[in-house]
C-alpha cells in the first residue's frame, strides 16, 4: 500500500494557508465596518492605533509574544513544531494589510451596511477557522495559550477560552482610554463577534469536514 502521508501533509498546509488568509479577510471586513474588532484582534487594532503600525504588524508581534508565553508556561513539555505559528502569523498578519487595502473601496454611509460588513466579518472569521481546524497542523498562536493553560490547571477549555477572550477585551478597552483618550476597536460588533463566531464556526465545520476530509494515519 502507497504511503499517502507527506500528500496529507500537503493538504493540510494548504487548508491552513486557505484559513489563515479566510480569517485576515474576516478582520479586514470587521476593521472597514467600524463597529468593533473581534476579541482576539482587539489588542492589535488598538496597539496599531496607539502605535502608529499597520493590524498586520500589530497582529504579528502579539503573536510571538503569544507563542513565548507558550513556552514559558510549558517549559519542557513545549512541542517546538508548534514554532510553526510564528510563519502562520506573518501569514496572517500580512494578509490583514493586504485585505485592508483591497477593500478600501468599499463605501459605508450607514449603520446597518456597518452590519453587513461586520456580519460578513464574522462569517469569514468561522469559516476560515474551520478550514484551520480541518487542517490540523498547528494551532494559531491565541488558541495555543489557552491549550498551555488547560494542559498545566485544571481548566476546560471552553471556559479558558472566555476568559481568554474577555482578558483580551480588557486590555484593549484600558490601552484605548489610557492613551488614546476614548473607547476604540471595541463595540457592538465585538460582543457580535464574541457570540457568534463559534456558533457559525460549529455549522462551517460540517461543511469543511464533507469537502475536506482528511485521513489521520
Amino acid at each position: 500500500m502507497k504511503n499517502n502521508k507527506p500528500n496529507h501533509i500537503f493538504k493540510r498546509f494548504i487548508l491552513l494557508c486557505s484559513g489563515l488568509i479566510i480569517m485576515a479577510i474576516g478582520v479586514a471586513f470587521s476593521i472597514k465596518a467600524g463597529l468593533g474588532t473581534s476579541p482576539i484582534s482587539s489588542v492589535p487594532y488598538v496597539t496599531a492605533k496607539i502605535s502608529g503600525l499597520s493590524v498586520g504588524i500589530t497582529t504579528i508581534i502579539m503573536n510571538a509574544l503569544f507563542i513565548i508565553i507558550q513556552i514559558c508556561i510549558l517549559n519542557k513539555e513545549y512541542d517546538w513544531f508548534q514554532l510553526l505559528q510564528f510563519p502562520a502569523a506573518i501569514l496572517f498578519g500580512s494578509t490583514i494589510d493586504i485585505a485592508v487595502l483591497f477593500i478600501d473601496f468599499i463605501s459605508i454611509s450607514s449603520y446597518w451596511q456597518q452590519w453587513i460588513l461586520c456580519i460578513l466579518g464574522i462569517i469569514f472569521l468561522a469559516l476560515g477557522i474551520s478550514f484551520e481546524i480541518q487542517a490540523n497542523l498547528v494551532t494559531t498562536a491565541g488558541e495555543g495559550v489557552v491549550l498551555a493553560i488547560c494542559k498545566v490547571f485544571p481548566i476546560k477549555f471552553g471556559n479558558m477560552k472566555v476568559i481568554f477572550d474577555i482578558t483580551l477585551v480588557t486590555i484593549s478597552v484600558l490601552l484605548s482610554i489610557i492613551f488614546l483618550g476614548e473607547l476604540t476597536g471595541v463595540r457592538e460588533g465585538t460582543i457580535a463577534a464574541a457570540i457568534l463566531v463559534g456558533l457559525i464556526t460549529k455549522k462551517t465545520n460540517i461543511l469543511t469536514q464533507k469537502l475536506f476530509s482528511i485521513e489521520k494515519h
